[in-house]
């Protein structure tokens, strides 16, 4: 019997939780579902557990546990490593969420089709990991 699996949420680690939350939350509309501490100072979370609509979950995590701990500036070697990992987020309207990181003076290039029918944006968070909002173009064609 196979298994039942609904969904999938991954846990990336950052650099800064308040970077990431503007992030993740006021620029791409994530809402906070749970988070610890939960008495942190302002957006000071080490861990939070996110979700856009009803089935778009991610967390974040805090690389240090204290801000003492977290060093001046990010760790090259680690943000580097951050480039080999990219989420794919299903997006029906591509074109709007280009338009909205624009006006949001998010420096991204135009969404562009692949080979394979995906039309695709690709940004970057600020922690490196890379994000790519895609929708099949022929059902973005369509619609537009």
């Amino acid at each position: 019997m196979p298994l039942a699996i609904r969904g999938v949420c991954p846990l990336l680690f950052v650099f800064d939780m308040p970077t990431s939350l503007a992030f993740y939350r006021d620029l791409l509309g994530f809402r906070i579902v749970q988070a610890a501490p939960p008495n942190a100072d302002g957006d000071r979370f080490g861990w939070a557990w996110l979700r856009h609509g009803d089935d778009t979950e991610l967390m974040l995590n805090t690389c240090y546990d204290s801000d003492a701990e977290r060093p001046t500036t990010p760790d090259v070697a680690r943000v580097a490593a951050h480039g080999d990992t990219a989420l794919y987020i299903g997006c029906p309207d591509v074109d709007g969420a280009y338009r909205h990181l624009r006006a949001s003076h998010l420096d991204v290039a135009a969404p562009t089709v692949t080979p394979y029918g995906m039309r695709q944006l690709h940004v970057t968070d600020p922690d490196g990991f890379a994000l790519c909002f895609q929708w099949p173009a022929a059902e973005h064609a369509a619609a537009g």
